[in-house]
């Protein structure tokens, strides 16, 4: 097995997920091929060279259906022999575009891939969208209930014994370090300002983070999916709360997740380019990072946001490594909840994880967040002189993809 070197990584600011954001008057596709054109004139790369673009889209519909990854290599100007899909793993998706790359590219099958996602919720959050199961499949429900997001977040913290102030206090931290990083220009070897058609700047800057957020403000929030419990999702009168006590029958959830302690519904897009040694040196392509294990894991899906902890083990162990090796972390911040879980599970030191912020104050463009994190912990493996990150999330489905990075 070869390696698959990282040539380069960048994303877009994160824009407000609502009318009036950054982002949201722009196409999808214009969005992502705004990161297409970005690495080719970052790198040099020969773009006809490019044996494939793989974009991570999780609401593959209207605007950001019909192969959105094709779509964006056209917009960009690419050559028309140059290849593009689409995939959708939910939360994961931009991750697993990122691992599928990483696997062609380490066996040999190809030599040049770019990777990433993009997700504009501003357009989405519009649209009309079943429920995960309620295409017909109720069988499958019934073996196997999926409950909505946010209240698995709760219940997960239920069940773990977490507490609201736990929670609160992460989600303040995650504002003021990512303060201090756009502050301190953390982001700004990555970032890549999007334009409108006239050329003119439609966003620079992150929107989402709320800088002035404090302790007692936190603590004001009202928890934000407790009337999810009893909101019926199918004529049969069914509740997702019906759905949870399939499996915990006597539970008694606390709710104690707000919206400042879930993550932010934003548009953006992130990608990386990803190289074979023989070609990067061929053509003098420098690597910034090389793939060490890339891992997906499938967990308990009526929990749903447990997996990110089995994913880095797998990946820990495909590396050869151990929780000690790793220099930094990066875990999305879905909610309060995960992060807060995985560091007491493989008892993590907190200055590891999340050292930028997160999806809290920065926001979680769905398809996008993989990559975007992947960029991040590169950009941060660099700045803070270390040498081995793990990025992981959770995913809908009891889903989570992971992978490990080493700077070069």
């Amino acid at each position: 097995m070869g390696e698959a070197w990282i040539i380069d990584a960048v994303r877009t600011p994160r824009g407000a997920g609502k009318p009036g954001g950054g982002l949201s008057e722009l196409h999808p596709q214009r969005i992502f091929s705004t990161l297409l054109t970005a690495l080719a004139e970052r790198t040099g790369m020969e773009r006809a060279d490019v044996d494939d673009v793989i974009a991570g889209v999780n609401t593959q519909q209207g605007k950001q259906g019909l192969d959105l990854a094709r779509m964006a290599v056209l917009d960009a100007g690419y050559p028309t022999t140059v290849p593009g899909f689409s995939l959708d793993r939910f939360c994961g998706s931009g991750l697993t575009a990122f691992n599928v790359a990483a696997m062609g590219v380490m066996s040999g099958a190809q030599q040049l891939v770019v990777a990433g996602g993009v997700e504009q919720m501003s357009y989405t959050r519009t649209l009309q969208r079943e429920f995960m199961l309620d295409s017909g499949n109720l069988d499958l429900r019934k073996r196997i209930p999926q409950p909505h997001q946010g209240v698995c977040a709760d219940l997960v913290a239920t069940l773990e014994g977490f507490q609201r102030e736990e929670l609160d206090d992460l989600a303040l931290q995650s504002q003021q370090r990512a303060d201090r990083a756009i502050k301190e220009g953390r982001f700004s070897r990555s970032l890549v300002p999007v334009r409108n058609a006239d050329g003119g700047i439609a966003l620079d800057h992150e929107e989402y983070p709320r800088p002035q957020t404090t302790a007692a403000a936190l603590a004001g929030l009202k928890p934000a999916f407790e009337a999810f419990f009893d909101r019926e999702i199918d004529p049969s009168g069914t509740t997702y709360g019906t759905l949870i006590r399939q499996v915990f029958p006597d539970i008694q959830i606390r709710y104690m997740h707000t919206a400042g302690t879930s993550s932010g519904v934003v548009d953006g897009a992130g990608a990386l380019l990803l190289a074979t040694p023989e070609y990067a040196k061929a053509h003098g392509l420098k690597p910034r990072a090389r793939v060490r294990s890339i891992a997906t894991v499938g967990d308990d899906p009526t929990l749903m946001l447990n997996a990110p902890v089995p994913a880095a083990k797998k990946a820990l162990k495909q590396a050869g490594m151990n929780v000690g090796d790793i220099d930094l972390f990066e875990v999305n911040e879905a909610f309060a909840v995960v992060p807060l879980k995985f560091m007491r599970d493989l008892d993590v030191d907190p200055d590891k994880i999340n050292v930028n912020g997160g999806a809290m104050a920065l926001g979680h463009p769905i398809g996008a967040t993989g990559a975007i994190l992947a960029g991040t912990l590169l950009d941060e493996l660099e700045r803070s002189d270390a040498n081995i990150g793990l990025v992981t999330m959770c995913a809908a489905g009891g889903l989570a993809p992971a992978a490990i990075i080493e700077r070069m």
